[in-house]
């Protein structure tokens, strides 16, 4: 919904729509929420500050009030909806005037306010009827019915998924007439009415980087030379942001380029890692495939200390999965990725060290080797603990030989 100045300025002669809404001044935080939240959990729409909607007058904001304005917008979206609704906003000069110009898209989610929650019909929004709220719900999948990795992702086609991507996940031999079958068979595509959208498991294994259609959807990196999170040790950091799988490899390789290998020559020369890279591995494909992707208000993060890992996966346990039950159970969040992930080999030399020839393999073990092979290395047991609905694992690091 990107206009050009010309389009715009048709926009606003013709008036308010279902897609579009005048506002003269910066209307009360409440009432701006509302509107917000009625194009999300519509089809979108934008919301022109500084337009008079009864004479479609430009009537502008003044230029010392533009940047308090946009900032109390972005205030309101993260603040007084829930969950928060990202927005884009662009400042605009329309007939030597300024105004500010909120886009808002198509959410995954259902957003409510204080007030309720709206819906945008014609030139208004509307509170939602309460069987029209449970529909919008399920098909939104915060009631669980679908498993969101197989939802849609608003404003996303065929194209956003990178052909170089999808090809892994269909025969070698398809036509192009068949490609597209095939990707909504495998859901990485999926048919809306005649539209068809990229699947979150579609954007998070085959776009560059998913980041930019589900928000922070990559991995943090930080490696601090000291014991706590303190700016002045911080030696490294990273955002990796591309494919999972890609994703996966970056933050190994992340930890391998720091893991410390202390050396004690007896009979023979004796080499101890700080950490089993094999566990690591097992770790981090866990976090990626077991974290909740519907919150977007945080990522996976990877912390390194001088003593120890610590691993934040978002989004409570799946099913009945408890702490304790976490090295006997087998339940993943997200069987679309997971399905994915057990398809793509792994190159040669991370084969060698993690012990298998598939990111991941299905058959449980992935805590078992965590707990075990971190315990014989440092002879501290890894703990697991669920912090405001984040998983979150804590590896201790051996000990030096020397």
């Amino acid at each position: 919904m990107f206009l050009s100045l010309t389009e715009l300025l048709e926009k606003i002669m013709l008036g308010e729509d279902s897609t579009i809404e005048l506002k003269r001044e910066m209307p009360h935080r409440n009432s701006l929420a509302d509107e917000i939240a009625a194009f999300a959990n519509k089809q979108g729409g934008l919301i022109l500050i500084g337009i008079d909607n009864e004479n479609k007058e430009i009537v502008g904001i003044e230029l010392q009030k533009l940047d308090s304005i946009e900032r109390t917008v972005v205030e309101i979206c993260n603040d007084s909806i829930e969950p928060a609704v990202p927005i884009f906003t662009e400042k605009l000069r329309l007939d030597d005037k300024n105004i500010l110009k909120i886009e808002v898209q198509r959410s995954l989610f259902v957003h409510k306010t204080s007030n309720g929650y709206f819906t945008r019909q014609g030139s208004s929004k509307r509170e939602i009827p309460t069987d029209q709220l449970a529909r919008l719900l399920q098909s939104r999948s915060q009631a669980r019915i679908i498993a969101f990795d197989e939802q849609l992702v608003p404003n996303t086609h065929k194209t956003t998924l990178r052909e170089s991507l999808y090809q892994r996940f269909i025969t070698e031999d398809a036509t192009e007439d068949d490609i597209g079958d095939l990707l909504l068979k495998r859901t990485l595509l999926v048919q809306e009415g005649r539209e068809i959208r990229a699947s979150v498991a579609g954007v998070l294994m085959c776009h560059d980087t998913p980041d930019d259609y589900l928000y922070n959807s990559f991995i943090q990196a930080v490696y601090y030379s000291g014991r706590v999170k303190d700016a002045n040790y911080q030696i490294d950091a990273k955002d990796f942001k591309g494919p999972l799988d890609q994703q996966i490899i970056d933050a190994f390789k992340f930890v391998q380029k720091h893991n410390e290998v202390s050396a004690r020559k007896e009979i023979g020369r004796i080499d101890q890692p700080q950490y089993s890279m094999r566990a690591i591995f097992e770790a981090i494909v866990n976090a990626v495939v077991h974290r909740d992707y519907s919150k977007h208000g945080s990522k996976i993060r990877l912390f390194m200390f001088a003593d120890r890992l610590e691993l934040y996966s978002p989004g409570a346990l799946a099913n009945t999965v408890t702490i304790e039950k976490l090295p006997y159970s087998q339940a993943t969040r997200n069987e679309l990725l997971a399905r994915l992930l057990s398809e793509i080999p792994l190159e040669d030399h991370v084969r060698k060290q993690v012990k298998r020839r598939h990111f991941l393999e299905g058959r449980g073990e992935g805590v078992g080797i965590i707990l075990n092979e971190s315990e014989q290395l440092s002879g501290k047991i890894p703990i697991y603990e669920l912090i405001n609905e984040e998983l979150f694992l804590t590896i201790f690091a051996a000990k030096s030989l020397q």
